[in-house]
């Protein structure tokens, strides 16, 4: 099982990074790393390169585009993976919140402190929804996005892509799943473009 999985990460490594054709292999993954890695049954533990991090990065760069596997588990950060009772990885955790839990789907789900890093790792407007001050406070708390409040969205994003919403000024304000692509948010002036999953509320 470890040697399968080192095989699939030489694979992903050796293939572009075509945002246009992910392919489902993110649930491969995460199965194998926790039967080859976890087999002690921890709850939750540091994350060092024993654990499988450098695994991780190369299957974010797979899912979000290059260098976003080095901005969401950097060398030089504190990380704590949690695992469920089987040992499955279930999420990679900060000093300052959660960076990233495992979807269903095999792919990240993105806390708000991953987010943040891949707002920083790649150039706008990339896996981004921005939307106005009309929509800001709703967004923060939790509502959805709807396309005809969206200013500008990432060309690459995909139904069911994770994505960061941010207010225009540039700030994080929420994170969540596309509902349309790209071309679907610039374009309808009804429907949901994003199923905001947390909101960051505004600072008093």
């Amino acid at each position: 099982m470890f040697y399968n999985l080192h095989y699939l990460v030489r694979s992903l490594r050796s293939k572009s990074l075509d945002r246009g054709r992910r392919e489902p292999i993110g649930q491969i993954a995460f199965d194998t790393l926790s039967s080859a890695e976890s087999r002690r049954g921890v709850m939750s533990e540091r994350a060092d390169g024993r654990t499988g991090i450098s695994n991780l990065r190369t299957i974010a760069d797979y899912q979000f585009g290059s260098d976003a596997g080095e901005t969401l588990f950097p060398e030089d950060g504190s990380l704590t993976i949690k695992r469920t009772s089987s040992g499955r990885p279930q999420q990679v955790l900060a000093e300052t919140g959660r960076i990233v839990s495992f979807g269903t789907d095999g792919r990240f789900t993105l806390g708000i402190e991953g987010g943040r890093r891949l707002v920083s790792a790649l150039e706008s407007p990339a896996y981004r929804v921005v939307v106005d001050d009309e929509s800001e406070p709703f967004v923060r708390d939790g509502k959805n996005v709807f396309a005809k409040f969206v200013l500008e969205a990432g060309e690459e994003i995909r139904p069911g892509d994770e994505v960061v919403v941010v207010h225009e000024r540039g700030e994080v304000i929420a994170v969540g799943r596309a509902e349309l692509d790209a071309g679907g948010i610039a374009d309808f002036e009804t429907g949901m473009a994003v199923t905001v999953r947390n909101g960051v509320p505004r600072a008093e």
